[in-house]
């Protein structure tokens, strides 16, 4: 039986609703992580570590798409609560366009300024060409890859999260056979690595848009649409915590980088490297849960029903708290074999990946809190709280951790500055939950 985001929650049927919308974002994980796996294994170390310096610029990119796709959710699910269904098809069809506008734009940008920029994340000699191949070709895809992570979205307020789920593991699928192909059969090196990503990124943006433009049984579909300033305006700043979330996290990640090529060198960039990837998969994890959920938030809301807004948000907390726990237990437990998909014949590297995974791991206890706080105040079209709480979690406190703590414990500083991070973040989720409580009623 279909879920409608007008139901009554169990525990069972929240978790049936949000699933798919956590597994999406799993395989969405799997475009960097597969690029990861193969380059390690069978490029080499020094095109491992160009790929993981080069990143993040895609990412800060890419995160474009995912704000207009959580600011943009929220003011959707509340028209469809207001009974406001072409309202809602016509903000659904302006923010799609202008979203692969955007991602044209950027890609043109993107190309003209690409050696300059590897220049200045630290590349040097034979990284900056890998660099450099690796970023164009993704580049060229950059408009799918936003609209990518605006219909994971979308489809979920679309009652269509099977659907997004569907489109996104084909599209991981076919990343996967591709690398090998390209990168084992062809030995196109990095660039097959970006061939393989970009295909994908393009079959998961573009499939949903014939989707929709076609007549369908969900809640959006393609309209015809106007200029609505207001929308866009309001979207940008709805969904600003996921832009500065991931901006942020992409410029800590540059950071971790800068701090450990000085005191690792090339082997502390891989190790990272290997880090981030296992991290990827736990977040994404929580990241899924609030994107899943955040569309219940907003219809509710929209819909004046506190009891369901309540509902939804109590359990949400709990789910974090278990996950949390389970999540950091199991990623130490089988620390050893997930980087041994990535090294294996170093022993130094693997040594220290080993180390740092571990410390790192304690992370994932209460990060799940501050990703859900976040995205729960997104919903709730409350963007200012939903921003102070991603920005000083990622830039502020995840900055100053990780040029702080390294001057004081050396590289172990560098793998548990995540957790300071999130410990000093939840004080201030918690202030913003115990402070909206009597203006929205969810407690």
């Amino acid at each position: 039986m279909r879920i409608q985001l007008s139901d009554h929650f169990t525990y069972g049927k929240l978790l049936r609703f949000v699933f798919p919308a956590i597994v999406t974002m799993i395989f969405t994980s799997v475009y960097s992580i597969v690029d990861g796996l193969f380059v390690s294994n069978f490029v080499g170390k020094t095109s491992f570590a160009a790929l993981n310096l080069i990143f993040p610029l895609l990412m800060i990119l890419g995160a474009v798409g995912f704000m207009v796709g959580s600011g943009g959710s929220a003011i959707i699910g509340k028209a469809l609560g207001e009974k406001k269904q072409d309202l809602a098809n016509q903000y659904f069809s302006l923010l799609v366009i202008a979203t692969f506008l955007c991602g044209i734009v950027f890609s043109v940008i993107g190309q003209l300024f690409t050696r300059q920029i590897a220049v200045l994340l630290g590349a040097e000699g034979a990284m900056i060409e890998e660099c450099v191949v690796y970023a164009r070709i993704l580049l060229g895809s950059l408009p799918f890859f936003m609209l990518q992570y605006v219909f994971q979205l979308f489809f979920v307020v679309a009652e269509k999260s099977k659907l997004g789920l569907g489109i996104t593991v084909f599209s991981g699928i076919v990343n996967i056979i591709l690398d090998g192909l390209f990168i084992v059969v062809f030995r196109w090196g990095l660039a097959g690595a970006a061939a393989a990503t970009a295909v994908g990124q393009v079959i998961g943006g573009a499939w949903p848009v014939w989707y929709f433009i076609r007549k369908n049984d969900s809640l959006l579909r393609f309209s015809k649409t106007s200029f609505y300033g207001r929308v866009l305006l309001k979207t940008v700043t709805n969904g600003s915590s996921e832009l500065l979330s991931n901006i942020a996290a992409s410029i800590v990640t540059m950071l971790y980088n800068y701090q450990l090529m000085r005191l690792a060198g090339e082997d502390g960039v891989a190790a990272y490297g290997v880090i981030a990837y296992i991290a990827f998969i736990f977040a994404a994890i929580f990241i899924g849960y609030a994107s899943g959920s955040a569309p219940l938030i907003s219809y509710n809301y929209g819909a004046g029903n506190k009891t369901e807004l309540k509902n939804v948000f109590y359990k949400g907390m709990l789910f974090h708290l278990i996950a949390g726990v389970v999540m950091t237990v199991f990623a130490i437990a089988v620390s050893k074999p997930l980087i041994h998909l990535f090294v294996r014949s170093d022993s130094q590297l693997f040594a220290l990946t080993l180390h740092g995974l571990k410390l790192y791991s304690i992370s994932f206890l209460i990060c799940g809190f501050n990703i859900y706080a976040s995205a729960f105040f997104t919903a709730l079209n409350n963007g200012v709280a939903s921003a102070t709480i991603s920005t000083l979690r990622t830039l502020v406190f995840g900055s100053g951790s990780i040029l702080i703590l390294p001057q004081i414990w050396g590289i172990d500083g560098i793998w548990l500055a995540i957790t300071v991070a999130e410990m000093l973040s939840i004080f201030v989720s918690a202030a913003f939950v115990v402070w909206n409580r009597k203006k929205y009623h969810y407690m």
